[in-house]
């Protein structure tokens, strides 16, 4: 699945989305410093009718959130961690396999403790407005 879009179609492709991957848990998102990561989660909780404030939980690293429609929610920031073993330490692996939706930033920095299955998801700033977002449920390969 390969998606470009605009700012104001944001929304519209979170629901998308949702509607055709929520029978995937775990949701890894790729992409470079300011290329709408953390925008896109928001986007998706806001279609999930999440209610707390959705934000990066850069220094936290694990944000909760409760979804009437999805249920619980931990949304992942590994950009301040090291490696899997400190991504271990800070209890990522108890989310990853709680049974619940995780939505992760930068799975990267710790990809070799993701579920094999997990959907990669790739967000590309193509200007200032415009962003393609590709979609991959290939396994990670380990």
């Amino acid at each position: 699945m390969n998606i470009v879009f605009t700012a104001g179609q944001i929304n519209e492709v979170a629901q998308q989305l949702w509607k055709d991957k929520k029978h995937k848990k775990i949701w890894a998102f790729y992409g470079v410093m300011g290329a709408g990561k953390t925008t896109f989660i928001h986007s998706l909780c806001t279609a999930l009718q999440v209610t707390e404030a959705v934000s990066s939980p850069t220094f936290a690293i694990i944000n909760e959130y409760y979804s009437p429609v999805a249920g619980i929610i931990y949304h992942m920031d590994w950009y301040r961690l090291k490696d899997e073993e400190e991504a271990l330490q800070a209890g990522v692996e108890d989310c990853l396999y709680s049974g619940n939706y995780c939505f992760i930033e930068w799975p990267e920095k710790a990809e070799g403790i993701l579920p094999a299955d997990a959907l990669q998801i790739h967000i590309e700033a193509i200007d200032e407005q415009t962003r393609r977002l590709m979609v991959e449920e290939e396994s990670l390969g380990h």
